[in-house]
């Protein structure tokens, strides 16, 4: 592919010389903005006054103004050349890579995604990526992305909807903590520990502390030294700090995990028909399809 500065003007000639002399009155500035000499300017000029046979400047010491004639030409010229110009600037962005706009929540941006992406950009690195983060869908920023990374159940997205990560929650702590306060010999031990709670407005979306238990048969109740915290990265962080203990998404907390830095501390809950589902309009462009099929490659190449 031929490389072009984005800035430079497209080289037209005679056009923009005259333009120039004409906008700027004068042989000396405009050779000066042109990166020209001012003898190259003057011949130009005058080779131009030749072929139509007419003067364009009055030439004077204070500099070169137009003649009526050079009036009429300088009119038509000006419009033409910032046409030109604008229509150079159409042609450049044009041809460039168009940026991509992924929408998602906090947590996912931090623990799956933004991995991912920089991974994605050493292979392309000419590739722009714009990652929009919310912890709420009520905003409707989802709308203006190409495509969204969004938690739900099946029944919540439509029928192209890709699941990317179904949901496999289980409880992590560090291991200093486990030691100190563990062993969870069963659900019902949480009880008697600080627990670390993501809070969300609305209906829960994911599987809290609550439903946890539930799924054990295990009614949570109030305890002192819970913590709430708004967005995942910070459920993660309290854990790290050992603060108590945190619900752990796989494919969030798997680094953690993997290094040790977090450990599991009880069973593990599925919910197969929820998690994180790729949606994206059919129409996208080329680097958003490049990006989304290795993401979805990335992401089965891991779970097999």
């Amino acid at each position: 592919m031929m490389r072009h500065a984005p800035e430079r003007p497209l080289d037209i000639g005679w056009l923009r010389i005259f333009e120039s002399v004409g906008r700027l009155g004068s042989l000396t500035r405009a050779a000066h903005e042109l990166g020209l000499t001012q003898p190259a300017v003057t011949y130009q000029i005058k080779r131009v006054e030749e072929q139509l046979g007419v003067t364009l400047f009055h030439r004077s010491q204070g500099g070169s103004r137009l003649t009526d004639a050079g009036e009429i030409l300088f009119e038509a010229v000006q419009a033409s050349v910032a046409n030109i110009d604008k229509a150079a600037r159409d042609t450049r962005r044009s041809i460039q890579v168009p940026a991509v706009r992924i929408f998602t929540d906090f947590g996912f941006a931090a623990f799956w995604l933004m991995p991912r992406v920089t991974e994605f950009r050493l292979l392309h690195p000419d590739a722009e990526v714009h990652i929009v983060a919310s912890q709420s869908l009520d905003d409707g920023l989802e709308r203006d992305a190409d495509a969204a990374m969004l938690f739900g159940a099946k029944e919540d997205f439509p029928e192209t909807a890709q699941l990317l990560i179904p949901e496999r929650v289980v409880p992590v702590c560090t291991p200093g903590f486990l030691e100190r306060h563990g062993p969870f010999d069963s659900p019902a031990s949480f009880a008697d520990v600080p627990l670390l709670h993501l809070e969300a407005s609305g209906k829960d979306r994911w599987l809290t502390w609550s439903s946890w238990l539930r799924a054990h048969g295990v009614a949570l109740k109030p305890a002192q030294g819970d913590l709430g915290l708004n967005t995942y990265g910070f459920v993660i962080q309290a854990a790290l700090a050992e603060q108590g203990v945190a619900l752990g998404w796989r494919g969030l907390v798997d680094p953690h995990l993997a290094q040790g830095t977090l450990v599991a501390a009880g069973p593990e809950v599925s919910r197969p028909d929820r998690g994180y589902w790729l949606v994206h309009s059919p129409s996208v462009n080329s680097t958003t399809s490049t990006l989304l099929d290795w993401l979805i490659k990335k992401t089965w190449e891991n779970t097999h």
